[in-house]
């Protein structure tokens, strides 16, 4: 297996793996490699250090202590080092991209009524007439919702899981 950083005419970079050298060519070449972010198939591979092993005599040799990014006495041949930036913590956004499906999130969650599991019922109650319409959102399973969607009910999935209830 091959492992390629690929970056797109957009200039979205992101990871691919491939059986061999000619796969990706091949699939690049028919149009099965596209952009994990914009979908463009105009895709190029880009530059990458090789993964390099150490020997088993390269790692048995004794190696010099790595500075303590902490003290703050540490100092290259450029002058003091930087403190290492603060990372965010996996639950924050870390681009615009999941900045704006949180900010969607949020909106979706503060005007519509989250009705779980039951969300397929109440979405034909309410094309129905049965049931007053309002704003909703829940999970479905694929048969209801392929159901729903072929009965003209206006259903669209959400790019996220919901909350569960509690």
């Amino acid at each position: 297996m091959i492992r390629y950083t690929l970056k797109c005419d957009n200039a979205h970079e992101f990871d691919g793996w491939f059986a061999s050298a000619a796969a990706f060519d091949t699939q690049a070449a028919s149009g099965q490699v596209t952009c994990s972010l914009c979908g463009s198939a105009n895709v190029q591979k880009t530059l990458m250090a090789p993964a390099v092993r150490a020997t088993r005599r390269d790692s048995d040799a004794p190696t010099a202590p790595r500075p303590d990014p902490t003290d703050a006495s540490a100092t290259t041949d450029a002058g003091p080092t930087a403190p290492p930036a603060a990372a965010k913590p996996l639950s924050a956004p870390q681009n615009a991209m999941e900045t704006a499906f949180a900010q969607l999130r949020k909106h979706i969650e503060s005007s519509s009524e989250n009705v779980g599991s039951d969300f397929a019922k109440q979405a034909r109650a309410m094309h129905e007439g049965s049931a007053p319409e309002r704003a909703i959102h829940g999970e479905a399973k694929l048969d209801d919702a392929r159901a729903l969607l072929e009965d003209g009910v206006p259903i669209m999935p959400l790019p996220f899981a919901t909350r569960k209830l509690n």
